[in-house]
């Protein structure tokens, strides 16, 4: 499955089925620059058990505001629709995984 960038508009129904991950980030952010191939590298090893959703917060500020995103990257793990758990700043992929799986 491949990284899907989420807007206002697609959120809910993006983040609506199975296990999410949900990246706020920014372009200027290094940190989110830095935690970006890792977030390939689990798409790639994760396949279909999970979908990593990507949300810049500067073009689509309301679901940051919803969810209450103070500093990026966040990251927010969505199953069916709920939020079950975050994580803010980088992580690396281990942790990120252990993460997921604790969700599957």
């Amino acid at each position: 499955m491949a990284i899907v960038n989420v807007t206002d508009q697609n959120f809910g129904e993006e983040t609506s089925q199975g296990v999410v991950l949900a990246d706020f980030w920014a372009p200027w952010c290094g940190p989110c620059k830095m935690i970006a191939p890792v977030l390939e590298e689990i798409d790639s090893d994760m396949g279909d058990k999970v979908k990593i959703a990507k949300l810049d917060v500067d073009e689509n500020q309301e679901t940051a505001g919803k969810y209450g995103v103070m500093s990026i990257p966040t990251l927010l793990v969505f199953k069916d629709g709920e939020v079950v758990d975050q994580v803010v700043g980088f992580q690396p992929k281990e942790q990120l995984v252990e993460l997921l799986n604790k969700h599957m």
